[in-house]
């Protein structure tokens, strides 16, 4: 079965001219990064709501240090695995045209991926949640390290570029996904159980569009009855497979 499902899914892709990527926290696990609602992962010790929000962040940066230093260690010591570098193949074979992707961890710009929306924001820049005042991240992650909160010359926090549980997408960013999933061939759902919306919408916008859907995660989604294919499997084994037998990209 899993055979068949593979040739199915390399099919759609081998048909298709314009292919999106949607990834998610699944998608990094092989590379060492924990899904936050594992057994292994954040919130198994920390109330999300409570840590990961603005106003948690607000009320106590230490608290929220202390819940996003141990993520920051895993994402500095990840590599890109092999589902990361399939991606960033069949965009340089021109198959891919855009990868859409919960994760924070920059780890599809690492393997060479060019066109990518990172929703839930990224670690390259921090910002002043009062001016909005923007700086590299360094300094921001030099001062969390220390446990002290970084402070603009407004006397606002800054804060990493990261979407916490209370804010709100970047508006233009998520509808520059949008429309790229609105005009693709194949949306290729990789890695996440599509629990968080909008971004769990965007199968539903490729499907009224037109587009094949072929979802690629080791769990369930409330997708699945309405996908082209779906694969169960670890994403770094059956990608590169597939990129191989889709347009003949070797990872």
């Amino acid at each position: 079965m899993l055979l068949e499902q593979i040739g199915r899914a390399a099919e759609i892709m081998r048909s298709s001219e314009r292919i999106v990527a949607l990834t998610g926290a699944g998608f990094s696990r092989p590379s060492g990064i924990p899904d936050f609602r594992s057994d292994a992962g954040l919130w198994s010790r920390y109330d999300p709501a409570e840590v990961a929000s603005l106003s948690g962040f607000q009320r106590n940066p230490r608290r929220f240090f202390d819940w996003f230093l141990p993520l920051l260690d895993m994402i500095e010591a990840a590599l890109p695995n092999a589902a990361h570098h399939a991606l960033a193949e069949l965009e340089r074979c021109g198959r891919v045209s855009a990868v859409i992707t919960q994760n924070i961890d920059g780890l599809h710009h690492r393997a060479g991926s060019r066109e990518v929306y990172e929703l839930h924001g990224h670690l390259r820049s921090a910002t002043c949640i009062e001016c909005g005042h923007q700086i590299p991240a360094a300094p921001a992650i030099r001062s969390m390290r220390s446990r002290r909160a970084l402070r603009c010359s407004c006397g606002g926090l800054i804060k990493p570029d990261v979407v916490l549980f209370d804010e709100l997408l970047p508006r233009g960013l998520y509808w520059l996904a949008r429309r790229a999933v609105e005009t693709c061939d194949a949306l290729v759902v990789a890695g996440t159980a599509l629990e968080v919306f909008p971004v769990g919408e965007l199968p539903q916008v490729a499907r009224r569009s037109g587009a094949k859907v072929i979802i690629l995660n080791q769990s369930a989604t409330h997708f699945d009855p309405y996908a082209d294919v779906v694969v169960r499997a670890d994403v770094a084994e059956v990608l590169p497979e597939l990129a191989e037998r889709a347009v003949g990209a070797s990872v």
